[in-house]
């Protein structure tokens, strides 16, 4: 029930666009810019490509953050994200993380779903291409960064309870929680960096989880 709202509130938040043409993608942009396509066969045969434009790292802290949709060429349509745009026999979703996007999707009327087809020269392209390309150096990138955000968890909790308990309205009823652990601010700055770059890798395989990426 509370995803059918969460769609429905984000179908209300879609604007038609101007039909302004999509610009390709230029190797400088890759740090900001996302951009997936999605070809879909309408009803008399003819296909359409639809594309998604989000440009995030540069307005990332901006409410006002929004994904484009583009269809053969044109914006066709933006939205606030999270966005979910109505297109032939179903829906495309997008949503954003705090390290990239995190759901680029078609789901059917019938709950199907498929992820959108990153654009080459983008980064989530690049890393797709490594998968295609190298797939045993891709699990191991993406074990790697696994284990690092399983890490840094196991590492953060303990300090993070100790903080917390140290607060007397908590301390008098719990008491004062002692860490095992006591890192230093220079190890938590590099537990922090190596933790943004996991989950910033796992961003342009759009994967995420709510404990271990929301947490970082």
């Amino acid at each position: 029930m509370i995803k059918e709202w969460r769609r429905r509130r984000a179908l209300q938040r879609v604007e038609p666009g101007d039909g302004r043409p999509l610009i390709r993608f230029r190797w400088w942009q890759l740090p900001f810019r996302a951009l997936f396509h999605l070809r879909l066969t309408n009803d008399d045969g003819r296909p359409t490509v639809y594309a998604v434009d989000v440009r995030h790292w540069s307005n990332h802290a901006s409410d006002n953050l929004k994904a484009h949709l583009y269809r053969d060429g044109r914006q066709h349509a933006m939205s606030k994200l999270p966005a979910a745009f109505p297109v032939p026999g179903g829906t495309i979703e997008v949503r954003m993380s705090a390290f990239g996007l995190k759901r680029c999707h078609y789901v059917t009327a019938e709950g199907a779903e498929y992820q959108l087809v990153p654009d080459p020269h983008s980064a989530e392209g690049r890393r797709a291409r490594l998968e295609r390309g190298q797939p045993a150096l891709s699990r191991t990138l993406g074990l790697l960064s696994l284990g690092v955000l399983l890490a840094s968890l196991a590492l953060l909790i303990p300090q993070s309870a100790e903080q917390l308990t140290k607060a007397e309205g908590i301390a008098h009823y719990t008491g004062t929680f002692i860490s095992p652990i006591d890192l230093p601010w220079w190890g938590n700055t590099a537990l922090g960096l190596a933790t943004a770059t996991a989950s910033t890798e796992r961003a342009l395989r759009l994967r995420y989880s709510r404990l271990l990426d929301g947490g970082s």
